[in-house]
């Protein structure tokens, strides 16, 4: 590409009213480009409402399989989701469970099946697939979400990966955990690019946001901004009305991170837009 494109997206679109429109403020008045949709949110249905409202907002399914609720139920995915149907809050125990038991493969294959057929019946057109708490990197998972990537036309699927030295450097706290995170993650991206690969399916050079997660301030953007490696990148944040998630609301509101943005020579794009760059 002959041009540096930077999509900004939402997560978590659908699991509050207060993080929908946070969203959807961070899109008119700032530089958030794309969000991620959680089927099984509860506020998913203003979320769908929202974004038929505003037609370039890219949109992709936020695929939950942990601390958040199934579309199936607990008779039909029993090795998935508790008797109220909710999934682990548990990330490390969920990863484990879905890597290394057998019983949970077809479960599994059934629940993702569920949640794309959920998005699909929204009406919105599928912009991208992430996951809640990244569950969509393992490697058993991304495999199956592969599987259906042709029949409901997936043009793009996450896979997480930042320079932990660039984290650091501009925000020191909190080293152990990013060093181990970002080794982790760099290892299920180099399987997951192979896995992508092979489908053909095209994916970004850089997505940041993982090792600053929650708190990704205004600051911090202007100095992420301009290190920023690659012609295809993504951010990820969590805007919210309250909580931590203000910080990142204000970030994207700011005029200062538009103007860093340009000056480093991104286009603000969705994914859709990118990919017909490609």
């Amino acid at each position: 590409m002959s041009r540096r494109y930077l999509v900004i997206n939402g997560d978590d679109f659908g699991i509050s009213s207060k993080v929908n429109q946070a969203i959807i403020r961070a899109y008119q008045e700032g530089c958030l480009t794309s969000t991620s949709l959680m089927v099984t949110g509860k506020a998913a249905q203003e979320a769908v409402q929202l974004a038929h409202c505003y037609p370039s907002l890219g949109v992709g399914l936020h695929l939950v399989l942990g601390c958040g609720t199934a579309v199936l139920s607990k008779q039909e995915i029993p090795h998935l989701v508790n008797r109220e149907g909710n999934f682990s809050n548990n990330p490390t125990w969920a990863g484990l469970n879905y890597q290394f038991n057998p019983w949970t493969i077809q479960e599994l294959r059934a629940e993702i099946r569920a949640q794309l057929e959920a998005f699909v019946k929204t009406g919105l057109t599928l912009s991208h697939v992430d996951g809640h708490l990244h569950h969509h990197v393992n490697p058993k998972v991304l495999k199956i979400l592969l599987e259906f990537a042709k029949e409901f036309s997936i043009p793009t699927i996450r896979l997480p990966y930042e320079e932990v030295e660039i984290t650091l450097q501009l925000e020191p706290s909190g080293r152990l955990s990013k060093m181990i995170g970002g080794w982790v993650f760099s290892q299920l991206r180099k399987a997951g690019e192979k896995q992508l690969k092979a489908y053909k399916i095209p994916y970004a050079t850089r997505v940041y946001g993982l090792l600053q997660t929650g708190d990704i301030s205004q600051n911090y953007l202007l100095g992420l901004i301009p290190l920023m490696q690659g012609d295809l990148i993504e951010l990820y944040t969590h805007p919210n009305l309250e909580g931590k998630g203000r910080i990142e609301l204000e970030a994207l509101l700011s005029k200062s991170v538009r103007e860093r943005i340009a000056t480093a020579g991104f286009t603000l794009v969705n994914y859709q837009e990118a990919l017909n760059q490609v």
